[in-house]
């Protein structure tokens, strides 16, 4: 019976205490035309660092994959006779769509 009060005193001093400490966080002004304001400035930098690097690392990932599966499939053939196709065009068609993103993904974000 002992060990209950212990663990009910706990929690209760548990919960009383996160109500005294917590505070409200209350925005002042228009916090809608701040983040439009904050978007608006940082976007052509977030474009400019998805070019140049996000999608140049997904291309050479999707590339290593492709032609990794390739040959995987290739050995396959050679071993069963069968040459498998939906590995490698899976992964041709996500390569293709990384590699022409950039040219019409930031119309569709409208950036």
């Amino acid at each position: 019976m002992k060990k209950h009060k212990k663990i009910l005193a706990i929690c209760i001093l548990t919960v009383l205490m996160v109500g005294l400490l917590s505070t409200s966080a209350l925005a002042a002004g228009d916090v809608a035309g701040a983040v439009n304001e904050a978007w608006t400035g940082a976007s052509g930098q977030i474009k400019t660092v998805v070019n140049s690097v996000v999608f140049p690392a997904l291309d050479m990932i999707l590339a290593i994959a492709f032609f990794g599966k390739l040959g995987m499939t290739y050995f396959d053939y050679r071993k069963h006779g069968q040459f498998e196709w939906t590995g490698p065009a899976i992964l041709f068609a996500c390569l293709v769509f990384t590699l022409t993103a950039p040219t019409y993904i930031w119309n569709i974000i409208g950036i």
